[in-house]
Formats: structure tokens, sequence, C-alpha cells
């Protein structure tokens, strides 16, 4: 690639080229996929392995989602559980019927407003965690296995910051 004379390229981590003054981004084949396409791989690779793990339970990836955001915080909303398990409030009404016919979670009248119903876990819904604990654990363990512990780390600071990044807002 040619430059102007006085500008300084930069190359992103995942194959994205900079030039300095530029103010364009152009992609540089021989780095690699983007970041955001490699970020995409691991969710479908998780989403996946988690289906499988999860499959012999009856529990859908996005079930399992929101009993372990119960299991964080008890007493959510159906909109509050929603955006914990990134999804919309309307699909969310129909998840919690499904896990309430199971009998893994229960609505209850919020004390102290009387028109909201709280969720929370039954101890089937905690039961059922607790099973599948061993099996999650043994997924994110062979995900990082090659990961030192520091670098364990530096990679869950990394995605809390990028995330944190795009939580606020349109992109930019």
């Amino acid at each position: 690639m040619v430059r102007a004379p006085g500008l300084r390229a930069h190359t992103l981590s995942g194959g994205e080229d900079t030039t300095e003054g530029a103010g364009r981004m152009t992609a540089d084949p021989a780095a690699g996929p983007s970041l955001l396409y490699a970020v995409k791989q691991v969710e479908l690779a998780v989403r996946s392995r988690l289906d499988e793990l999860l499959r012999p339970s009856g529990t859908t990836v996005v079930q399992y989602t929101a009993l372990t955001a119960l299991a964080r915080r008890d007493g959510l909303t159906s909109a509050e559980l929603a955006r914990n398990a990134f999804v919309t409030p309307q699909s969310m009404g129909d998840l919690v019927t499904a896990l309430e016919r199971r009998d893994l979670v229960t609505r209850h009248p919020d004390p102290r407003h009387a028109r909201r119903l709280l969720i929370s876990l039954t101890p089937a819904g905690r039961d059922l965690l607790e099973r599948m604990e061993s099996q999650v654990r043994a997924l994110e363990e062979r995900m990082l296995g090659d990961l030192t512990t520091a670098e364990r780390a530096e990679l869950r600071d990394y995605l809390n910051r990028c995330r944190s990044g795009l939580a606020d807002g349109p992109a930019r």
C-alpha cells in the first residue's frame, strides 16, 4: 500500500488498516478477519455448543440465559429480564410462560407496585442451573483453555469495555 509522506499506518487487531490523516479505514486481507467477525464467530460457536449441552434438559439457550439472569438478580420484571437475556419484551412474555409451565420460574406481585409482576426462580429452576453448571463451566474452560489466568482477566476486561462502548446510544 502506498501512503502519502508523513502519514503513518496503524493496523488494528483483526485486520483493519487505518492511515493517520486519511480519515478512512481499508481492509487489509493479510491481517485476517475483522474483530466484529471474530466476535460473531465465537458467539456462534458458543451458541452451538450450548444448544448441544442444553438439549437433553429441554432448555433453549435463551431460556438458560434468562434463568442465569434470575440467579444473579432475582425478582426482575419481564422487561428487565428481557434486557438481561438479550431479547425483546414481547419475546420474553412467551419465554416466561414456557418457563412457568415447566415450573422453573414463578411470577408474583411486586409488594411496592401492585400492578407489576416480578419473576423469580423456583427450586426446580435452581436445580436445573445446578445440574448444568459443571457442563457449562467445562465448555467455558474448553474455550479459554489456551489462555493464562492473566490473559483470561484481560479478555474479560476487554470484552466488558467493548460492551460498555456500545451500551449507550447509536453507533458512531
